[in-house]
Parts: structure tokens; C-alpha cells; sequence
């Protein structure tokens, strides 16, 4: 499928509401960009963290937008500001933190755009991953490619 070029204007996109504090607005999604990228803005409070997990078919990249972001990218642990990018390439672990004391905003993207489809799944059936039992969760990570390695080592 050939993609259309478009603009979502600011405060715009469908909204997923993860836990009280965090929440993503979906900018980019697979099938409006041919299956090339998915691309959501994370809200998240002081302290959020993301398990430890890989993707099988999507590279992922972060870009800190405010606050501070604690990243741990294969073996490596790095600190980052408004600015700091990471590179999560597909089947390497990684995890996530909010380490500072304000609530942050990091821009997501995942491409090819198909791990990205365990948000837009979330906003279609209203139901956060959160909200799931463990086995529908575990369910959704597998159709979207995701694979958790472990808990949170930050």
C-alpha cells in the first residue's frame, strides 16, 4: 500500500490512557503510513517504567522531548535530557525509566510500524494492557512482536 503525505496538527491523534498520569497520543499509525512507522507521544509521571523486553520485527527510537529518561539499551545504561535520542534495534532488550522528579514526554517510533500496533490494538478495543488478564496480555505482546525478558532493571 502506497502512503499518503499528511499533518496531525498539536492535541491531535487517538489517545490510549495507560495508568493515572500516562498517557500516549498516537500521531503516526501503520496503516496511515503504508506499514513504515508508528509513532505515539508518551505522557509519563516521575518514576514510569517500561518492562525489560525486545521487539522481533521493529526497531524502536525515543526521543526525550521534556524531562529525564533513564534508558537501558542492551548492556548499556545512559541518562538523557530533552534532545537525547535512543536507538533500540529489534531483538535487543531494553527498558525504560522516567528518572526525574518532573513528569516527562518522549516521543515514540517503531518501524516497520508493526510492534507499534499494541497501542493502536489498545485504542481500537478501549482496553489498556494494563486493564488485561495476564494471559490476554501476554497474548497481545505475541501479536505484535513483543517479547518481555524480565522486569524493570532500572
Amino acid at each position: 500500500m502506497r502512503a499518503q503525505g499528511f499533518v496531525v496538527a498539536p492535541g491531535q491523534g487517538p489517545e490510549l490512557h495507560m495508568s493515572p498520569g500516562r498517557a500516549a497520543v498516537l500521531k503516526l499509525l501503520g496503516d496511515a503510513t503504508g506499514g513504515g512507522i508508528m509513532m505515539f507521544e508518551e505522557t509519563m509521571p516521575a518514576g514510569t517504567r517500561s518492562t525489560f523486553h525486545l521487539h522481533h520485527e521493529s526497531d524502536e527510537v525515543a526521543y526525550v522531548l521534556s524531562g529525564e529518561v533513564t534508558f537501558k539499551v542492551g548492556d548499556t545504561v545512559t541518562v538523557g535530557g530533552p534532545g537525547a535520542c535512543a536507538f533500540m534495534p529489534r531483538g535487543v532488550p531494553h527498558a525504560w525509566k522516567n528518572s526525574g522528579a518532573e513528569t516527562g514526554r518522549v516521543l515514540f517510533l517503531y518501524t516497520p510500524a508493526h510492534a507499534g500496533a499494541l497501542f493502536e490494538e489498545q485504542v481500537r478495543t478501549h482496553r489498556a494492557i494494563a486493564s488485561l488478564t495476564e494471559q490476554e496480555a501476554t497474548e497481545l505482546r505475541r501479536r505484535h512482536g513483543w517479547e518481555i525478558v524480565g522486569p524493570s532493571p532500572l
